[in-house]
């Protein structure tokens, strides 16, 4: 789903269970298993195993312009470190790695986007 830039913040996730997150922009629903979401655009997320994760499994949220300032990782229902090889590769092209459970992922993009920040997100499921 793609976001108009016009229609202010952007995508917001308005809930989230075991079963998925709900996410809301202008007069689309849905509700997906995990996602990746921009400022501009939320999409179906095929995560691999959090071990797994490289820059090429989120190839396409981190090359959206402007650059995003942090990757906002929701690791599933507890908190967990990706491996210090995939921060370190985004750190290289200037992105930052803020981990953290996914229901505070969830909360931390509704403040972030409020603020105007322009940060992406890939959230694991409960």
């Amino acid at each position: 789903m793609q976001i108009d830039r016009a229609s202010g913040t952007g995508p917001a996730i308005t809930g989230f269970s075991p079963n998925g997150y709900k996410v809301e922009a202008g007069t689309f629903r849905g509700v997906y298993r995990a996602l990746t979401i921009t400022p501009e655009a939320v999409a179906e997320w095929d995560a691999p195993a959090l071990e797994t994760l490289t820059p090429e499994s989120l190839a396409g949220l981190l090359h959206v312009e402007p650059r995003p300032e942090f990757l906002l990782l929701g690791t599933g229902a507890t908190m967990r470190r990706p491996a210090p090889a995939f921060v370190r590769a985004l750190e290289a092209q200037g992105i930052g790695v803020e981990a953290m459970d996914s229901r505070a992922a969830a909360r931390a993009w509704a403040v972030l986007r409020g603020e105007g920040r322009w940060v992406v997100g890939a959230l694991y499921p409960l």
